[in-house]
């Protein structure tokens, strides 16, 4: 499997589909596949990808860091699904969002809007959020599933709210250390080597490296509930231990399993995108994660070129490192990912 894994992998860097790949794969707990391979910078010159190159997760960002944040809290009770956003951030309750709730936030079934390009005026994090509050639905709250920034960035600011501590600050405390993370964070500082290379940009008149892809983001000062996370395989592997294990890590419990196991189920069997709390799941048609892996398979993407998926049913996980985005936002990365998926879950 292994060889026919990076043969694929191989081929889609040949055809300047991703600049290069990390893949790990884990089965009933252990590791049977960690692999680098291609670059993780092609411009202005090459890089070799590495085993410990660190990875701008993007949207992994949701359920890395914002969505354990989020069960922990309900976990001490400090929060419940069905609060309202609006008792939290009264601003929020305006042009028929009176009604949203933490559960429509984790659901995508909010309403809000996907995306807002926010950054064009070099907004802050206190006006994008002002800007949120005064936002119009789209769609009638829990109607339909759309995957919103909007919601994860309101999400963030709740957590703030909550803790009284910078999210980032927070997060590190509560998930990262307890899991031995150490190379998982938000604005790291390793060397600039170490990064898989993002998209040009024009203010820096070269490639992002370690420097937030996410225009909002970066607004943001790199720090959201939506993205601006970065990682390594290594870490990505100490998290999923913990999914997969329960919320139980070397011993400590860091997340219930109720809660855990809460966060798998889906919310919007009424739609054709199948939604946890969170969590992506095996949905109908389209999946990320192929034809082949199981009902119950849950996961995420990042836009940046980043994924992981979970597939209860074999204990399998794996996770895939790209920065496709270093060759710009073609679309290749949404026929690689279920192709690959197909190829290893056909081994279990």
């Amino acid at each position: 499997m292994r060889e026919k894994i990076l043969e694929f992998l191989q081929r889609e860097i040949d055809l300047k589909h991703i600049p290069g790949a990390v893949i790990g794969i884990t089965h009933n707990g252990k590791v049977i596949i960690e692999e680098a391979i291609g670059h993780s910078a092609v411009y202005p010159e090459k890089t070799p990808m590495k085993q410990n190159t660190v990875f701008d997760l993007a949207s992994l960002t949701k359920v890395v860091a914002t969505l354990p944040v989020i069960l922990k809290l309900i976990d001490d009770g400090e929060v419940r699904l069905d609060d309202p956003v609006s008792f939290f951030l009264p601003e929020f309750g305006q042009k028929g969002k009176e009604h949203i709730t933490v559960r429509h936030l984790l659901t995508h079934t909010s309403g809000l809007p996907a995306h807002k390009q926010y950054y064009v005026e070099d907004l802050t994090t206190d006006q994008i959020l002002e800007r949120i509050y005064g936002e119009s639905l789209e769609v009638p709250t829990g109607s339909k599933v759309i995957y919103s920034d909007l919601g994860l960035i309101t999400l963030y600011k709740i957590i703030e709210l909550l803790t009284g501590q910078p999210f980032e600050r927070f997060v590190e405390k509560e998930i990262f250390a307890p899991l031995g993370m150490i190379e998982t964070g938000f604005n790291p500082t390793f060397e600039k080597e170490r990064f898989a290379a993002t998209e040009f940009s024009e203010k820096l008149k070269g490639y992002k490296k370690g420097i937030v892809h996410d225009d909002n983001t970066e607004s943001m000062g790199g720090i959201s509930g939506h993205a601006g996370l970065f990682s390594t395989i290594q870490d990505l592997q100490k998290y999923a231990e913990m999914i997969e294990n329960n919320g139980a890590y070397k011993g400590k419990q860091i997340l219930s399993e109720a809660v855990l196991h809460l966060s798998k189920k889906n919310f919007t069997s009424f739609d054709q995108e199948y939604r946890g709390l969170g969590w992506i799941l095996k949905s109908p048609v389209l999946s990320s994660c192929g034809d082949l892996f199981s009902q119950g398979s849950y996961g995420h993407t990042g836009f940046t070129g980043t994924s992981i998926w979970f597939d209860p049913q074999v204990n399998l996980t794996v996770i895939l490192l790209t920065n496709r985005v270093h060759f710009g936002r073609q679309p290749h990365i949404l026929r690689l990912r279920p192709r690959l998926h197909n190829m290893i879950r056909a081994h279990f």
